[in-house]
């Protein structure tokens, strides 16, 4: 069981720059540790929601001021929360994409490194709205950070937010870990992303080669018993579709099983 005292003087190594290079994962501190075994998580998760699950574990664990957690994402319709370690979180979001002010919006607006953060909510001139609220909801401080950084421009496609109950809560070497857990995150997601785009990409092709083929034997069977061209068979598909109000691919569909009784 790692002691509070050992992961504060990891934090402190890891901010000033690590260690000599010369231990083995064995001799790691637990912040080491925490990375190298979230990369292994990330790399065995196969939906965005799993990746952005772990990612907010990992911060909640790693980031020793964090006492909440979320992940902000961008939609066509505006923003939303898919993940958090509290209700609260979830809340204090929605607060910021009501008065689009606040930094887990902000953040994904930024260039550069996307970091955002107020160290005392109550007396936040860059947040004046959210702040008050946030206070009003028992939190004193934020940091948020954006993922997906295309080359460090803006807009992003999300944000790792973190909350703090405490005025200060939050300090430097908090905002240097969750810099390194947004970048796993991004890093994540965009594979992971990507591999569903690919899955869904295939499975359309399979279903349009698919359909093709069942409407291919539909018209060849027509062909042959009625003697007709290939235009003539997909002519009468298609009016068998629309007498039946069904559509073509399950007339062909029903033809072709049925061959035998028509």
């Amino acid at each position: 069981m790692t002691t509070e005292q050992e992961w504060a003087e990891d934090r402190k190594r890891f901010a000033a720059g690590g260690s000599d290079g010369s231990a083995g994962l064995a001799d790691a501190g637990p912040l080491a540790r925490e990375f190298v075994n979230l990369a292994a998580k990330l790399a065995g998760e196969a939906s965005v929601h799993g990746v952005l699950q772990r990612v907010v574990e990992a911060a909640r664990s790693a980031v020793q001021g964090a006492d909440l957690v979320s992940v902000t994402l961008r939609a066509p319709g505006g923003f939303h929360t898919p993940v958090e370690t509290d209700p609260l979180a979830t809340e204090l979001d929605e607060v910021q994409y009501r008065l689009d002010e606040g930094p887990c919006v902000e953040a994904t607006r930024m260039a550069g490194l996307g970091m955002t953060y107020c160290s005392d909510l109550g007396n936040c001139p860059e947040f004046p709205r959210f702040g008050r609220a946030a206070v009003g909801m028992g939190v004193g401080s934020i940091l948020a950070v954006g993922m997906f950084p295309h080359g460090g421009d803006a807009p992003r496609m999300g944000a790792l937010n973190i909350y703090s109950h405490e005025v200060g809560g939050l300090d430097e070497q908090d905002r240097e870990i969750a810099l390194v857990l947004a970048a796993h995150a991004s890093t994540a997601l965009a594979a992971t992303m990507a591999c569903t785009a690919a899955d869904l990409e295939a499975a359309q092709l399979r279903e349009a080669l698919n359909t093709r083929d069942i409407i291919g034997q539909a018209k060849g069977i027509l062909m042959e018993r009625r003697k007709i061209s290939a235009d003539e068979a997909f002519d009468l598909l298609r009016s068998a579709s629309q007498s039946l109000n069904m559509k073509l691919t399950k007339v062909a569909q029903t033809f072709v099983e049925r061959r035998a009784d028509i």
